[in-house]
């Protein structure tokens, strides 16, 4: 634990330039990737994975199971943020995001190696509940962790560009996964993807895993983290994040947009693609690949552009776009599917959630209180991935069963869009944040 809290952590980020921060940039958010190769996999597979575990003579009946299992990993994300949140405010930035690597790591080897339910029955959904369970505890605090990581190290004035990489590097894993799963798509027959062939990238995941660990190994400890003169207390931590309730709440509801657009675009888009609009395995997956692309590049985007004209003015534009926009795109392209539609959808979706996303982080990252920054932080994003993101595609599966409208999923991005607005008006009323207890400062120059 020494080599966390020694002087010469401080002084590496003191002595050095941009390309070593950029080099903690990239050992930092490589968890993520983990974290989303496995989330977007366990989405696109969802009817295979079903049918593996969860068998039902109903179709629908076997993708709601699948997507609620899905989603109760998820629920485990504000355990996960409280939890290790706090571990993370007292014990340090690099060593915490080691341990929730390690947790996340075996979630992905049960989930991967799990028999099916054909071989063991009952068990089968019973060991996927828990490697999901797993996955969804550690996953509540490494965005938070690395956000606040990347905050931590920024350079003055380019906070919203730096902690945009986290949002950025998960979008390398969708692009990956998307890749592998249109190669299975093209060299095996669709029955043996769906009895079998699946599994290849989880196992793919699982051989990345080590490379991973090396990479989080070698981060230095933040200089915030370092200057700190006292570490509080886990009961500390709780006390500030409760005291702070209204704060987490408010960002929980900037973030719920962040959330629900992006679980749809890459999770559920897939699924959308080829069991409602009824399209080629291919194109669904092509369309996925694409927007992991533009997501890549609009979160960096969004960070940088909000770093000059402020947050408060990117946030609530996207918002109102996606409020007005939302269902129009959907019912236009469900009225006659077709590749370039579902491509033209998907990039404005892309563009709201990549310059949304990179502009939201800074924000969460700047009104949460400093000594607990990554409890606080986590447990926002953790309530509203749980609550909201991780619950849409199950969400848009229930609504278009109900109501008969291909397009309803839209109704619940829209309503997504009005929670970040009446949040994004509360936080920032006058044009600033309204600070928390222990507001948090810019980093300084050389620390």
């Amino acid at each position: 634990m020494a080599s966390i809290t020694s002087p010469q952590g401080e002084s590496r980020f003191a002595s050095q330039g941009n390309p070593f921060r950029f080099r903690q940039v990239g050992k930092c958010s490589s968890g993520n990737f983990l974290e989303q190769f496995d989330f977007f996999l366990f989405g696109f597979y969802a009817a295979a994975i079903g049918k593996a575990f969860f068998p039902s003579t109903n179709e629908t009946a076997s993708l709601l199971n699948t997507f609620g299992v899905f989603w109760l990993g998820a629920l485990m994300r504000p355990v996960g943020a409280i939890v290790l949140g706090a571990y993370i405010d007292r014990i340090g930035r690099r060593h915490g995001l080691i341990v929730t690597l390690g947790i996340m790591a075996f979630g992905t080897v049960v989930i991967a190696f799990c028999p099916s339910y054909a071989t063991i029955g009952i068990a089968a959904p019973v060991i996927v509940l828990i490697g999901r369970l797993l996955q969804g505890f550690s996953a509540g605090v490494e965005l938070g962790g690395v956000s606040v990581y990347l905050a931590e190290i920024s350079t003055p004035g380019n906070r919203g560009f730096y902690t945009s990489f986290q949002s950025s590097s998960q979008q390398v894993a969708i692009f990956v996964a998307s890749i592998l799963g249109y190669i299975l798509s093209e060299v095996m027959p669709a029955d043996t993807v769906g009895a079998w062939g699946w599994r290849i990238p989880f196992f793919v995941g699982c051989l990345i895993i080590p490379l991973i660990f090396l990479l989080r190994r070698t981060l230095e400890e933040t200089p915030a983290f370092l200057a700190m003169k006292k570490h509080p207390s886990a009961s500390e931590v709780f006390a500030s994040a409760l005291a702070n309730w209204r704060v987490v709440v408010l960002g929980m509801m900037i973030a719920i947009l962040t959330t629900t657009t992006f679980y749809f675009v890459t999770v559920y888009t897939p699924t959308f693609g080829k069991s409602v609009l009824k399209l080629s395995t291919q194109d669904a997956l092509l369309v996925t690949l694409l927007v992991a692309v533009t997501n890549f590049i609009w979160n960096p985007v969004g960070g940088a552009l909000s770093d000059r004209i402020g947050r408060k003015p990117v946030l609530i534009a996207i918002a109102c776009l996606s409020l007005v926009t939302a269902y129009p795109a959907l019912h236009w392209l469900v009225a006659a599917p077709t590749f370039g539609k579902l491509l033209a959808v998907e990039m404005m979706f892309s563009f709201y959630f990549g310059v949304y996303s990179g502009t939201m982080l800074g924000a969460l990252v700047e009104i949460v209180p400093a000594h607990v920054r990554t409890t606080c932080f986590s447990l926002a994003f953790a309530l509203a991935a749980a609550l909201f993101g991780t619950f849409t595609p199950f969400a848009s599966t229930w609504l278009i069963e109900r109501t008969g409208d291909k397009a309803s999923p839209g109704f619940w991005l829209m309503f997504a869009a009005l929670l970040g607005i009446i949040a994004a008006s509360t936080v920032y009323r006058g044009g600033k944040a309204v600070p928390a207890h222990d507001a948090v400062p810019e980093p300084v120059a050389g620390h």
